[in-house]
């Protein structure tokens, strides 16, 4: 019993970003404070005007100091890997970290369609 108790007691105490998972794709921000990602599996909500929000937006760095496609004034698309918690509905929890990656990378990926 005790044994057990502290099993349980030591799975509540995994930091969350052990829990993280690494996803790769599409970082869209087509307009201001909406964002997604889109990789093989799902298009998933990262932020969205005037509503959610994922805890870490600040570990996403400026997308324009890496290749990316410019879609209007501070806006566009570019290939990131992110590690992140998500729920089953499609929605990015919190962001622990991301690597902005070469457009070639996501453009070679027969899984992903290059947004438009």
């Amino acid at each position: 019993m005790k044994r057990l108790f502290v099993i349980c007691i030591s799975l509540l105490l995994v930091p969350a970003a052990a829990l993280a998972e690494t996803r790769c794709g599409w970082l869209i921000n087509p307009t201001p404070r909406n964002w997604t990602l889109v990789d093989a599996q799902n298009e998933w909500l990262i932020m969205l005007q005037g509503g959610y929000g994922a805890k870490g937006m600040d570990k996403i760095k400026d997308m324009a100091e890496g290749e990316h496609v410019s879609i209007g004034y501070s806006h566009g698309y570019a290939c990131f890997c992110m590690n992140v918690s998500t729920d089953k509905d499609g929605i990015i929890r919190q962001i622990f970290s991301t690597r902005q990656l070469p457009l070639s990378k996501c453009r070679r990926d027969p899984a992903l369609s290059e947004p438009r």
